[in-house]
C-alpha cells in the first residue's frame, strides 16, 4: 500500500490510473523480490533512545553549519578518503541503523555496507576536519554503540562487547577495540606489573629494565641501550 502511495507522489496527481498503476507497482515489488526479513529480538530502552535522538539532532545541526562554514571558506580544497569501519555488531537491522544516521550526518556518506561481515565503508569530506581516520572510525563507533543501548537485548550487547551500563566514553581513544592502553587489552591493570609493559614493577627489578635495582648491578649502567619512553 505504502508503494502505491509513494508512486502517486512521485506521480503528483491522483488518479485511478497513477493508483491502480501504483498498486500494481507495490505487488510486483513485493512478490517478485522480496527480501528476506528482519528479526528483532532486542528490547526497547526509552532513556537511551532519548540520547540516541539527541545526539543525532545535535551532530546534525553542529554538522550542517561545519560543511557550510567549510563550503564558504576561500581557498578550501577537501582531502576526502573512504574510510572501512568494522562494527561491532553483524546484525542487519544495527547496521542499516547505524548506516543511515552515519550518512544523514552532513560530510560522511556510506558508499557500501556489507552485511556479511558488518563492515561500513565511508566516504569523508574532510579528513582532517574530522578529526582524522581514527577519530572518525571512533565516531561510527560510537554512534553504533548508542543504537545498540537503545535497542539491543542484554545478549545482544553482550555478543558486541558493549557493557550493559556505561557510555560511549568506554570506548578506546582510538576507536578501534583492543587500541594499545584500552582497558581489557593484554597488559592492563590486573596482570603483573601494572603499567602492562614486560618487567614493571611487580617483577624482580622494580624498573623493568635488564640490570635495574634488583639484580646485580642496580645501578643498570651495563652499556649502551635504547631509550625506553614510559
Amino acid at each position: 500500500m505504502w508503494l502505491a502511495v509513494v508512486w502517486v507522489l512521485l506521480w503528483g496527481d491522483v488518479t485511478w490510473a497513477n493508483v491502480l498503476a501504483g498498486l500494481a507497482v507495490g505487488l510486483v515489488v513485493t512478490r517478485g523480490f522480496r527480501m528476506s526479513p528482519i528479526a528483532f529480538g532486542g528490547r526497547v530502552h526509552p532513556w537511551r533512545l532519548v540520547v540516541l535522538v539527541a545526539r543525532f539532532a545535535a551532530d546534525l545541526v553542529v554538522a550542517s553549519f561545519e560543511v557550510a562554514a567549510l563550503a564558504l571558506r576561500p581557498g578550501w580544497t577537501p582531502h576526502g578518503a573512504v574510510i572501512r569501519v568494522q562494527l561491532r555488531s553483524h546484525s542487519d537491522l544495527y547496521l542499516t541503523l547505524t548506516a543511515e544516521l552515519v550518512s544523514l550526518v552532513p560530510g560522511s556518506l556510506v558508499v557500501e555496507a556489507r552485511r556479511h561481515t558488518g563492515v561500513l565503508y565511508l566516504h569523508v569530506l574532510d579528513v582532517a576536519h574530522s578529526g582524522g581516520v581514527e577519530g572518525m572510525r571512533a565516531r561510527v563507533l560510537a554512534q553504533e554503540e548508542r543504537v545498540l543501548r537503545a535497542l539491543a537485548s542484554p545478549a545482544e550487547l553482550a555478543a558486541a562487547g558493549v557493557a550493559r551500563s556505561g557510555s560511549a566514553s568506554r570506548l578506546p581513544a582510538s576507536g578501534l577495540p583492543g587500541a594499545p592502553g584500552a582497558s581489557g587489552a593484554p597488559g592492563a591493570s590486573g596482570l603483573p606489573g601494572s603499567s602492562g609493559l614486560p618487567g614493571a614493577s611487580g617483577l624482580p627489578g622494580s624498573s623493568g629494565l635488564p640490570g635495574a635495582s634488583g639484580l646485580p648491578g642496580s645501578s643498570g649502567s651495563s652499556g649502551p641501550g635504547p631509550e625506553v619512553a614510559r
